[in-house]
């Protein structure tokens, strides 16, 4: 399609991409698709925008094709967390818990301080425990089961004669079930929907005024209605599996009896009531209110500390994470003690469970502490002592480049420019370009301050490149101001080189006349004596 507006201007997979994530912004879902696909016509099989498209598939409620685009944008690259994620979202939806909770604890492995998937992986289990119950809850024994055959055997008996699984009557069903939607009992529908299950009502009220609609206008809202019903269909299912009807009158026994015992969330299992607050954490600190989001993780952490270990397995893990939130909130406050005595509770908690994922983050948030404050030499230290435990090449870009930084800030030159080429490195295999670019300029800066100014240009020049490819207009500005002193430096050290040149014929003739007159000088003084 669009062969032969290849020579066209650069730039257009960008804008279409550009353009169809702020219609994913203003919820614009199926426009959005439009313009993703259309992007991805221009350059096929990009992974961000096949995640991208998932995501609008995945808001309409289409879990089949979303975990399609999920699993194509992992074709080249398997390691890709944003697709497993994606992937891991989709399967979720579709009420494949099992190999959703798979997929997030696969992501955690990769990008273990991503909040994400640490929040998937509680969902998931969750969904899981309230499907089937608790392991240990459930006592076999040898005398079996006999009522599903019973029930069968009593269903069997109890059938009208012409309602088999053969025949016109199943033909009849099935255009009636088309205008009638509803499965299961309406009160477990009711339920289940709250209160969207008045808008499912009138939609079932639309549909049968719509039915025999003979006009173009009616046949579309039809067709409208039908897709709304479809969706809700969807949503019922995905909450029945999610937490079945006697999973919820469990779980409000369970309130009932622990009222007293211990302090629970409104509303909510305690692992409900976690999840729910940690992601208004991290969607605090995404708005940038580090005052709220530090206040709720001190509520959060009173109430999980009240909790004994019986009712929440992974308290440690729990309060870890509030610790390191808490941390992150006074980090961007300015207040790096108290940022530094959290992530360090974090850190601790994590070596003392033997927890790979606490220490891995604690380590990280420890390092920004000691950067951030100025104590560039204890940042590197802590970040040493992480780097053998990076499991990708996009986390050891990320570190490659923070202990860059610290060097280049004490001007450890040399060390600095050693971790920018290794940085870049990581960048390029991780095959992500606005790591390229960072790593770009650090090296750059590095070379600048060692003085090796073609190599410093070469390397702005490439970081320009980046910037352009990326759309970072701030970026290109700082590049070419930066490469515009450089060029100011190497033609001064020409014209001061090309001056001295000027000058040492000048003073090689000066020294010979001055030698010539001494010599001179002497003759005549010889033929007087």
């Amino acid at each position: 399609m669009y062969e032969e507006e290849s020579d066209g201007p650069k730039g257009t997979f960008e804008i279409y991409k550009a353009e169809a994530d702020t219609l994913y912004k203003q919820g614009e879902y199926r426009k959005a698709i439009e313009s993703y696909t259309t992007a991805l016509e221009i350059q096929d099989g990009d992974k961000n925008c096949l995640v991208a498209r998932s995501k609008c598939h995945l808001q309409l409620g289409d879990t089949t094709t979303a975990l399609a685009d999920a699993e194509l944008s992992l074709d080249d690259d398997k390691s890709f967390h944003k697709g497993i994620f994606q992937k891991a979202e989709a399967l979720y939806y579709q009420g494949d818990f099992e190999m959703a909770l798979v997929f997030y604890h696969r992501g955690c492995k990769l990008r273990p301080e991503l909040q994400e998937f640490r929040l998937g992986i509680q969902k998931a289990q969750e969904a899981i425990d309230n499907s089937v119950g608790s392991a240990e809850k459930c006592k076999l024994s040898t005398a079996g089961d006999l009522s599903f055959f019973t029930n069968q055997d009593e269903k069997q008996k109890k059938r009208k004669p012409g309602m088999g699984t053969f025949g016109r009557p199943v033909v009849q069903q099935k255009e009636k079930r088309k205008v009638s939607r509803s499965q299961g009992s309406e009160k477990t529908v009711k339920q289940l929907l709250g209160e969207l299950y008045g808008d499912r009502k009138y939609l079932e009220k639309l549909l049968k005024e719509t039915a025999d609609a003979s006009s173009e206008t009616g046949k579309s809202i039809f067709d409208l209605v039908e897709e709304g019903l479809s969706y809700l269909d969807t949503r019922t299912d995905f909450w029945r599996q999610q937490k079945p009807m006697y999973a919820r009158k469990h779980e409000r026994m369970q309130q009932h009896r622990s009222k007293r015992q211990e302090p629970q969330s409104k509303g909510g299992s305690p692992n409900a009531y976690i999840i729910s607050e940690l992601e208004k954490i991290d969607q605090a600190q995404g708005d940038c209110k580090y005052k709220d989001s530090l206040a709720r993780a001190q509520k959060c952490l009173k109430t999980v500390e009240g909790y004994s270990a019986d009712t929440l397995t992974n308290r440690d893990e729990v309060v870890a994470n509030l610790h390191s939130c808490m941390g992150n909130s006074y980090l961007e406050l300015g207040q790096y003690g108290k940022a530094l005595e959290q992530h360090q509770i974090d850190l601790n908690i994590g070596e003392e469970t033997n927890n790979e994922e606490c220490i891995s983050r604690g380590l990280d948030n420890v390092g920004r502490v000691h950067a951030r404050s100025g104590n560039f030499q204890k940042a590197i230290g802590v970040w040493n002592r992480k780097l053998p435990m990076s499991k990708s090449a996009l986390e050891n870009t990320w570190l490659y480049h923070e202990v860059g930084r610290c060097h280049l800030e004490l001007t450890q030159y040399t060390e600095a420019r050693h971790f920018g080429e290794k940085s870049l490195v990581a960048a390029e295999e991780a095959e992500d370009l606005m790591w390229q670019l960072q790593a770009s300029v650090l090296l750059a800066q590095s070379q600048v301050k060692l003085n090796e100014l073609q190599s410093a240009l070469e390397s702005f020049e490439k970081a320009l490149d980046l910037a352009k490819l990326q759309g970072d207009k701030a970026a290109e500005s700082a590049i070419q101001k930066a490469i515009i002193d450089v060029n100011k430096r190497i033609a001064r050290e020409v014209k001061e080189k090309e001056n001295q040149e000027e000058t040492n014929p000048e003073t090689e003739s000066q020294s010979a006349s001055s030698l010539t007159t001494e010599a001179t000088t002497e003759t005549q003084n010889a033929e007087e004596n």
